[in-house]
């Protein structure tokens, strides 16, 4: 009888066996891990992030990542508030720095499906290289900053910036809460066991909440204790264990004592006193005064009302003289009521995803408790600080509707596993 094997079509998974291909998808992970971690340069407006991130995507897609229906709310709240940017800017079109604006956020927003989509598949695997690229960057920068800050190399105008540690970026805020996630990532693994050099990891926690402490970003500081409190509450809820709930509170203890240590320690040196003191006051000068920040939103308000289309992009500076510092009424001046609205039904559907992800029992659980807090923290603090522009937020913007694709996909096919299983029993 005559083979029918080479009639038969090629599996779909036999072209991963092809050596090329394979090498293409080795080459797309080193290229994922590097896009990452180059997020932690931003000295300039421009950084190795941008120059890797088009070959990146464009070799991603070339070897075939989805849409799953999971990340469709987020392309469509994402182009829409694309929408209402572009509106809002059609009146300042000859204005170059308000175009350049708003192209950049287009680039963005495209990062941001991007990442959505890359780990709506092979999520774990994927989700792990990126969390420890992540975490890799977060202690580089970390080291820079601290390098900069006790001004040991000579070299410290790089990696310091109004007396206070910036490592790898322009605004030491930016950099203090950057570091976030990556304190959580390690947090994590040691709080569960899962890490394998706990040593190593203590170590490089230890250098990444110096980095954070030693930016005085006053958000960074209460961001990083309102996520961190949030991750370990949903680590000891969700765990079965009695014995992983008595390491989680006994490391929690052991941390938080070493923390409180630390400080004291870092507050014993007169230069760190004197910025802390500084720091620590709930307002700074620039905040207040009618022609403050707080002044000026209150003013910027009364005027949005009045103006559905917004100010345009970038078009609140030229009134006030400063940002507004608060993304959600930035949101309003830059897009107008349709952005504003548009940017907050962005972030309540974020967080209903997000605290999902964190309760139920699935597969990507432990990593959504780890970029979820980190992402939460982002979206609090953008009540005073201007958040559109910063990469690492659309990186986990879309690492978290990529989880939850990921965990519709699961289910449905938990789903089709049940009913495939049933169709099998045969009734008494």
């Amino acid at each position: 009888m005559p083979s029918t094997a080479a009639a038969l079509p090629l599996r779909a998974g036999a072209w991963a066996e092809i050596p090329v291909l394979a090498a293409f998808r080795g080459l797309a992970k080193v290229m994922l891990a590097a896009f990452i971690f180059f997020a932690c340069f931003a000295f300039s407006e421009t950084s190795p992030y941008d120059v890797i991130a088009l070959p990146t995507m464009a070799l991603w897609l070339a070897l075939g990542v989805r849409l799953h229906r999971g990340v469709m709310p987020l392309v469509g709240l994402l182009l829409l508030y694309l929408v209402a940017i572009g509106t809002s800017l059609m009146p300042y079109l000859a204005e170059p720095f308000p175009v350049t604006w708003t192209i950049q956020l287009v680039y963005l927003v495209l990062t941001s499906i991007m990442f959505a989509m890359i780990f709506s598949d092979d999520t774990e695997s994927r989700m792990e290289l990126a969390l420890k690229a992540y975490t890799v960057s977060c202690v580089f920068s970390a080291f820079l900053g601290l390098i900069g800050y006790l001004q040991i190399l000579g070299i410290e105008d790089l990696f310091y910036k109004y007396d206070r540690a910036s490592g790898t970026f322009q605004d030491p805020n930016v950099f203090g809460s950057f570091l976030t996630l990556g304190a959580l990532y390690l947090m994590h693994r040691l709080l569960t066991g899962t890490t394998r050099r706990p040593v190593m990891a203590f170590v490089a926690l230890l250098i990444i909440l110096a980095g954070i402490f030693l930016s005085f970003s006053r958000g960074s500081w209460g961001g990083t204790v309102v996520a961190t409190g949030v991750m370990i509450l949903s680590v000891y809820r969700t765990s079965a264990s009695a014995r992983l709930r008595r390491r989680i509170v006994a490391l929690s203890l052991v941390t938080l004592a070493i923390g409180i240590v630390a400080v004291i320690g870092l507050l014993s040196i007169d230069q760190v006193h004197k910025m802390f003191e500084a720091r620590a006051s709930v307002t700074q000068d620039y905040d207040e005064g009618e022609t403050g920040r707080f002044g000026n939103q209150l003013r910027g308000m009364a005027l949005l009302l009045e103006m559905p289309f917004g100010m345009g992009p970038m078009h609140w500076r030229l009134i006030f003289k400063l940002e507004p510092h608060n993304s959600y009424i930035g949101s309003f001046a830059n897009g107008g009521w349709l952005g504003g609205a548009t940017f907050i039904v962005l972030v309540l559907a974020t967080a209903f995803i997000g605290f999902r992800l964190m309760s139920r029992d699935t597969p990507f659980r432990a990593h959504a408790q780890i970029v979820w807090p980190a992402l939460m923290m982002f979206f609090l603090q953008a009540v005073q600080i201007d958040i559109e522009k910063w990469r690492h937020v659309y990186m986990m913007l879309g690492m978290v509707w990529g989880l939850e694709a990921a965990r519709l996909h699961w289910l449905s096919r938990r789903g089709h596993s049940a009913e495939d299983g049933n169709e099998h029993l045969t009734p008494y």
